[in-house]
């Protein structure tokens, strides 16, 4: 247990909780934002579903991603994959707030934007469609926040399987009130990004290390 109080640690610590609070509460409003355009009743339950499909997925990619990583090769594709994740959220902070509102609303049941409907302004859809979109949303953002934790945490096992054990427990429990804060207080998203960012260009640094000697044949 020591060796969670190393400097080292503490900081994979800090950049684990961040990603985990970042990448929880956007997958839970992405979740939202596909729901948002169904009736009410069928609206929970597109949200539950997502929600433990999210949690069940980011268990199985957990049990498979730590793995993955010490193929030659891999280290280096999760950090492009994760450039492109920063550059899709950061193409998101940028836009009106009024579609994330949306989300967050038919996550919280609350009136946000005072219009007097909860998600009331939000495309309607079928449970087919909506369905679909959570799927799609719920692969894509746990692989992502798999990658995160596994690159940030580096060589603490410790950290690692805390920060795995935390994404489980923010989209199994806390879905809702992650993404509720986020909406309130954007920064920290800003800083998620940031540490997402340098947590991507450390993967593509030590993944190129790893691959220079098999490119050049030694």
């Amino acid at each position: 247990m020591t060796e969670f109080f190393t400097p080292e640690a503490l900081t994979a610590l800090f950049q684990v909780i961040m990603i985990d609070l970042v990448l929880a509460g956007d997958n839970a409003i992405v979740i939202g934002l596909a729901a948002a355009g169904l009736p009410k009743d069928q609206r929970t339950k597109a949200i539950v579903v997502g929600i433990i499909a999210a949690t069940v997925l980011r268990i199985g990619f957990a049990a498979a991603t730590t793995q993955l990583l010490q193929i030659v090769g891999l280290l280096l594709a999760g950090g492009v994959l994760l450039l492109w994740v920063c550059w899709k959220m950061w193409r998101e902070l940028r836009h009106s707030h009024a579609e994330e509102t949306q989300g967050v609303e038919a996550l919280t049941g609350a009136d946000i934007d005072r219009d007097g409907k909860v998600a009331g302004t939000a495309p309607r859809k079928t449970f087919a469609q909506a369905a679909w979109q959570i799927l799609i949303a719920d692969v894509s953002m746990s692989l992502d926040n798999v990658l995160a934790v596994a690159g940030a945490a580096r060589d603490h096992p410790n950290v690692l399987i805390f920060g795995l054990v935390l994404s489980i427990a923010l989209m199994g429990i806390a879905a809702s009130f992650i993404a509720n804060l986020l909406q309130k207080y954007r920064w920290i998203a800003y800083v998620g990004l940031v540490i997402i960012l340098y947590v991507a260009g450390e993967m593509i640094y030590r993944g190129t290390i790893e691959v220079l000697p098999y490119i050049q044949g030694t």
